[in-house]
């Protein structure tokens, strides 16, 4: 709980640089008008397939291409990290779960709305929307897919091919995607787009990482899920980011919100790099 809280006040500082002075509207109308753009980003975010173009298709190919390829070395990798579980230390696990959990991320985001409600600054309240709406977002699909996809968690003792499929009730089942790397994801990614500073975005990207990274230590995922709820993450910020452009006067560091996916190939080396 200690590393929650420094991450809510680290974000606070940043962000409750001006406070709006608005003698109009009242918190009330505020509060209302920002949990009805919580929904209907949330609905945005659900649509935008509908609407993708060449460059969008071409980046759901690259990520699937990514998770394909990384599911070819799930085994090995698996082991590998399950292997070291023990030299890690006590307090980084404990990170790693408390801060991917539903219950605690949440009560990050809310705590973040509600302080830029409570002074009536804009950027903290469009921090706290876009968050809550990101982590509704993707955490609803995250569900619908691992009840779809059944995939075997590695504890359960099962081959990365084992999958039970269309809604089980089996939660050793529910490997595909990590659920904690898509909260923690969000979160991550949300915060460090209000930075330009880039050492300032790598540590929140490595707080926001070690979730996914805890849940390969503890054989609850493999690294394609991990992989693939990080990409999940970052669609959905962005897409939702954009929508509250239309929504906000307040904007954030990064003005130039464009994706770009590349393949890399190497002698005994595969990688899968995003740019934004």
């Amino acid at each position: 709980m200690r590393y929650l809280l420094l991450l809510l006040l680290f974000s606070f500082s940043i962000n409750a640089q001006t406070v709006v002075k608005d003698s109009v509207n009242t918190r009330w109308k505020m509060f209302t008008y920002d949990m009805g753009n919580v929904f209907k980003s949330i609905g945005y975010s659900y649509s935008r397939p509908l609407h993708w173009q060449g460059k969008q298709w071409a980046n759901l190919g690259y990520t699937m291409g990514g998770t394909a390829i990384l599911y070819l070395i799930d085994t090995p990798t698996s082991d590998y990290f399950r292997g070291i579980k023990d030299d890690v230390p006590k307090v980084m696990r404990d990170y790693g779960f408390n801060y991917g959990s539903p219950s605690n991320n949440y009560l990050i985001t809310g705590a973040v709305y509600a302080t830029g409600l409570a002074i009536k600054n804009e950027k903290l309240r469009r921090t706290g929307v876009l968050l809550i709406a990101s982590a509704s977002s993707a955490g609803l699909l995250q569900q619908i897919l691992k009840s779809a996809v059944g995939r075997a968690r590695p504890s359960s003792g099962l081959s990365k091919n084992t999958f039970n499929p269309l809604w089980s009730g089996d939660k050793a089942f529910h490997s595909f995607p990590s659920g904690h790397t898509i909260l923690a994801m969000t979160n991550a990614h949300a915060i460090a787009k209000q930075f330009k500073n880039i050492w300032v975005k790598t540590g929140i990207y490595t707080l926001g990482a070690i979730p996914g990274i805890s849940r390969l230590w503890e054989g609850k995922h493999w690294l394609s899920d991990v992989a693939l709820g990080m990409a999940i993450s970052i669609f959905t910020v962005e897409s939702i980011d954009r929508y509250l452009d239309k929504k906000y006067d307040q904007k954030y560091n990064d003005q130039n919100k464009k994706l770009s996916w590349n393949l890399n190939f190497g002698p005994g080396q595969v990688g899968l790099v995003l740019n934004f």
